[in-house]
Parts: C-alpha cells; structure tokens; sequence
C-alpha cells in the first residue's frame, strides 16, 4: 500500500494548530469543563470595600470613610467599615470604571428604594451613550419591584433581594457602570463585580440591554426593541406584564424582523406561554403553575387581593443562549397583546407591558430611545 505523505503532513499541520488554539485559554469561558485549566487572567473585583479593584487595596477605608464605621467603631479599619455606598436623590454613583482590557463575569448588587427609581448604565470603551440603560429591578427581573425567587444560568435572584448576574460582559478598553437614583429618597446599594483582565477574542461582541413600556398597548402591539443596527444575536427577554382584562391574556405571538424583513418577520412563535418554554395557559387543574429554569420562567405571579392590588401581574424570563437569534444588519422584535373574546375569537388587549431585551452586537451600536419619564416608569 502507497503511503499519503500529503495527507500525514495535513493531518499534523491540523493536529498541532488545534492543540495551540486548545492551549490559548484566556479565562473567558467558564464552565466544568474547563475550570481546571490554568490562565494568564488576573482575578479582580470593585466593592464599596475597593473602588478600584487594585490588587492588595481592598478593605482599606478608616473609620469614618465608610457606611459600617458606626458598627466598626472598636474594631477599626479591616472590619466591615465600608460595605455599602449611600446614592442621594438625583444623583448618579459610579460603581466601576475600568481601564483596560478584560470581562466583567458576575455582577451581585442588593439597592434599597424603589427598583424602578434606579437606573442601571454600563458603557464599553470610550461610549458617550450606554450599551445597557435599564431599571435595576427589571434587569434583573424584578419588574414589580417585589422579590420573586429567580433561578437562571444568567440571572438568580436569592433571598431577600439579592441580584446576580452571570452575563459575560468582555470590553477591550474600558467599563464604567453607573446607577442612577431618580427617587426622591436616598438609597443604599451593596454591590460587587468580580471581573478578569485577560486578552478578549477579536470576534467577541458587547453586550446590550434595553428596557421599552407599553402602558398600554397600542394597536395590541408591544415592542421590544426596534432600530438595532449591526451584527450580532439576540439572547434574552423578560416581561413583567399586567393584564387588564378578565380571562387568558397570552395568545400574542412574539416576531423578530432582521435584515431587513418589513411587513412579515423572518421568526414567528405560536404564543406567549410557548415562546417563554410553558404550554396551555401555564395552567395546571385551573392554577398558574410557577416555575425557573436554566432558560425560562414564569417565576412571579401577583394575584388580585380583592383590594388595591386589583389586576394580575405576571414576571417571565427567556434565555437565548442554547439557541441566539443572529442577525447580520438589523434586528426588531415585538409581542402581540391577545388574549380571548367570546365565540372562540381572539381578543386584542390594553395590557401593561414593560420588557428587557438582551443582546450582543459589535459596536458601534445605535441610540436608544428615551427612557421613560419618572412617572411613566412607575409601577401603578
């Protein structure tokens, strides 16, 4: 038998550039099957207790400097002296502003007030606009501003409000993350961001999130987002929605438009219990059935107590992760408002719909939409 020279040569050729590009590990993408592995990354994290996230600096504030110096006060600097950050009505806090190249890889913050009254803004490099412009709560869920257990592989939401992200945020030369307190009352916010400066891969787009409210509807009609501009893939929706109207309220297909589809869209889904991985209504023997999973979730029903909280109000999440919408140019997402009317015909409803969408895109994004007024923000 003729032996393949040609084929040997390729086959090495392969075999050694794969085993380069298996040994290029850049702490990035994290998960069991490769926690072992070693990397060149550099482990830090921003708290009230390190501002700026430099090595050997943390736990450093004096009595006096920080929010526990009255419970520190015989034990000094090193205990608990600054772990929280008090926000002034109108004001806008900083929680991290990073100079360099890197990934935030988890975010954990538990704010005080009103959840809608503190809006979250993350930038990437040298951005004058955000990437990320949404009320704390609902990014994190928490739409109704009242705690819901959330149990996601991007977001949990744990007792008694404590908000995580797992969303991996890579930024190539600087992060600024700010939180915004619109209230009229001060705040508190306990925070930590935990992130690793290591080489981003050049094909690693930014992440993006935006918060839309239709209050109500019009047309039975609520947008999710409209005018993205770019390449990337759309990974994650959550509703928080109220409805206004007697009986089933989730017949409304969700669409995604992109690259350049106009009158019909290029996905269609079949309801709204489906799009969000539930069937029939969520109902089982006559009950809405709470559930949280990895990907998707009715995790928050508010039912009427026969006195002021009159209306039903529902949080859903769904995580594109396994399956992200891509889009080369352009990308628009909307929900139907249906429910039903009698004689088995669908019925187009004035719901209360507030969203956040979540998406990775390269940059330069386009402008978001205004948000809402204060008082168009506001849970009522």
């Amino acid at each position: 038998m003729k032996f393949n020279y040609t084929f040997l040569v390729c086959f090495l050729l392969i075999s050694a550039f794969s085993f380069s590009q298996e040994e290029t590990f850049r702490g990035i993408n994290m998960n069991l099957g490769n926690i072992y592995r070693t990397s060149d990354a550099l482990t830090r994290s921003i708290s009230p207790e390190n501002f700026t996230g430099e090595k050997g600096k943390g736990a450093m504030a004096k009595l006096g400097e920080g929010t526990g110096s009255e419970p520190a006060r015989e034990l000094g600097q090193g205990w608990k002296v600054s772990p929280s950050v008090k926000i002034k009505p109108g004001e806008t806090f900083t929680l991290v502003e990073i100079t360099d190249e890197g990934i935030i890889q988890h975010m954990w913050m538990t704010p005080t007030g009103n959840w809608r009254f503190s809006i979250l803004r993350i930038y990437w490099d040298d951005e004058k606009e955000p990437s990320v412009e949404v009320p704390v709560g609902d990014f994190f869920g928490m739409g109704w501003g009242e705690y819901a257990p959330l149990n996601s592989q991007p977001i949990t939401v744990n007792p008694g409000s404590a908000f995580n992200s797992f969303w991996p945020m890579p930024f190539r030369k600087k992060c600024r993350i700010t939180l915004e307190n619109i209230s009229s009352n001060e705040m508190f916010l306990y925070y930590q961001i935990n992130y690793a400066l290591t080489d981003v891969p050049e094909d690693a787009a930014y992440f993006h999130a935006q918060f839309r409210r239709s209050h109500p509807t019009e047309g039975a009609i609520h947008t999710l987002v409209d005018g993205i501009k770019g390449k990337g893939q759309y990974v994650g929706t959550y509703l928080a929605w109220q409805v206004n109207n007697r009986g089933w309220w989730g017949e409304g297909e969700i669409k995604f438009y992109m690259d350049g589809d106009r009158k019909f869209p290029t996905i269609a889904g079949t309801g709204t219990e489906d799009y969000f991985l539930g069937s029939y209504n969520f109902d089982r023997n006559g009950e809405y059935q709470y559930y949280s999973t990895p990907y998707a979730g009715l995790h928050q029903i508010i039912k009427p107590d026969g006195a002021y909280n009159s209306q039903q109000c529902f949080g859903m999440y769904r995580w594109h992760i396994q399956d992200p919408i891509r889009f080369d140019k352009d990308l628009k997402v909307t929900i139907q408002d249906l429910g039903w009317r009698s004689e088995h015909r669908y019925l187009q409803q004035q719901s209360d719909i507030s969203s956040v969408s979540y998406w990775y895109q390269l940059e330069p994004h386009a402008s978001f939409p205004d948000l809402p007024s204060k008082n168009d923000l506001e849970v009522n």
